[in-house]
């Protein structure tokens, strides 16, 4: 089948579009929260709070008045939204736990292997129901994924990466766990692996992350992250029997030299995109592990917009600033900005604004940055302090 062709101006519109940063009510509430995670298959999740965390902030910029008591809902209540493993630690909806059993699989052997641990533990966590790790008594020290801890974290983080427990829920960060059975349907749990190798487990995984950006190409990329063995030659298979399989589309972009691709899914959503001409250019900031912004080689080449985040460099490495946001206005990332950070009800402040060499500054623009910040303070339950952006 034909490659479809796009000039990088449609490229970037049909992503603004798919994320639905384009359209002012493309998600509404508690189902359109829904409705924008199944599309893109997760959200990242990360701990960092300057100005909301990772995952709030990918909501924020979607969907139209976000509450963050809607999301805790999903998540803890109505329990349609799960935490566990997918783009690192994410958010997804419920009824993909049976596709990750390869992934619990990988931890059942740390489990096995550390029997006697994980059996005082799910006993404990048995008879007295929701605990954290500090209400267990394992004070042994282990190596474990992140550095040494005590056994107590290393087993009920391994039996939630082996799906005995999931997360009951969370206060600020701290993981409460429960007995997984008892959370998830059971026409979900402990069904069988519907994969039937590793080669159909990589190509639907690499067909939800194709889903999860929009466009995406058959390259090295951050956009692979989190999908454990997924070499080159494993990729290489996974695309060639998505094509064979016509669930993946060719795309080619002027000037851009690797060919993207795209869901035959979501292709009635490109002709959406294609038709769709906003009355005005909407201003939305994105958060700094966003979707959009997985392939960040991808992003540089279709918006001219270098982006890295510097959290983790030390200062003097730093080119713009600790924790730096990107703005979008229409189908460009034509700015980043520093804020400060949020404490309670204070007004919104921004430490420092930085425009894009090629963004074309107007009054349109400025009014549309105006009303996103306004938005964006609105998220946090408090006002935007004006005089900071300067605009």
């Amino acid at each position: 089948m034909a490659a479809l062709t796009l000039t990088k101006q449609q490229a970037r519109k049909f992503l603004m579009y798919y994320h639905g940063l384009s359209r002012d009510a493309a998600y509404i509430g508690k189902e359109g929260i829904l409705s924008f995670i199944r599309q893109v298959g997760c959200i990242q999740f990360d701990p960092l709070n300057v100005v909301g965390m990772n995952h709030e902030l990918v909501l924020q910029s979607r969907i139209q008045h976000f509450d963050r008591n809607e999301l805790r809902e999903l998540l803890y209540e109505d329990r349609k939204l799960i935490d566990y493993w997918d783009k690192c630690m994410s958010i997804f909806p419920v009824e993909d736990w049976p596709l990750f059993a390869k992934h619990r699989a990988r931890y059942q052997g740390w489990c096995d292997q550390n029997e006697a641990a994980v059996g005082r533990v799910h006993a404990e966590v048995k008879l007295r129901g929701v605990l954290c790790s500090s209400d267990v008594d394992e004070e042994e020290i282990v190596d474990w994924a992140w550095g040494p801890a005590k056994l107590s974290r290393a087993a009920l983080e391994g039996m939630y990466h082996a799906g005995h427990l999931v997360i009951q829920h969370k206060v600020k960060t701290r993981k409460y766990y429960d007995l997984a059975e008892r959370w998830i349907p059971p026409e979900l749990y402990g069904i069988p692996d519907p994969f039937e190798d590793m080669g159909d487990f990589y190509a639907w995984y690499v067909l939800r992350r194709i889903g999860s950006i929009g466009l995406l190409w058959n390259r090295p990329s951050d956009a692979w992250i989190g999908i454990s063995g997924l070499k080159s030659a494993e990729r290489n298979r996974a695309f060639a029997q998505l094509l064979e399989r016509n669930l993946i589309r060719e795309v080619q972009v002027e000037g851009i030299s690797h060919p993207l691709y795209i869901r035959t899914l979501d292709l009635d959503r490109l002709d959406q995109a294609m038709a769709f001409e906003p009355q005005e250019k909407r201003a939305c900031i994105l958060a700094p592990l966003d979707n959009l912004l997985w392939d960040r080689v991808l992003i540089h080449q279709l918006f001219d917009f270098e982006y890295r985040w510097e959290v983790y460099k030390p200062v003097a490495e730093r080119k713009y600033g600790y924790y730096v946001l990107p703005v979008v206005y229409g189908d460009e990332i034509v700015a980043r900005f520093e804020p400060v950070k949020q404490r309670g009800k204070s007004p919104l402040t921004v430490h420092k604004l930085w425009w894009e060499e090629h963004a074309r500054v107007d009054s349109s623009m400025k009014k549309s940055l105006r009303e996103c910040f306004a938005r964006f303070a609105a998220f946090h339950g408090t006002t935007f302090d004006r005089k900071s952006l300067k605009l």
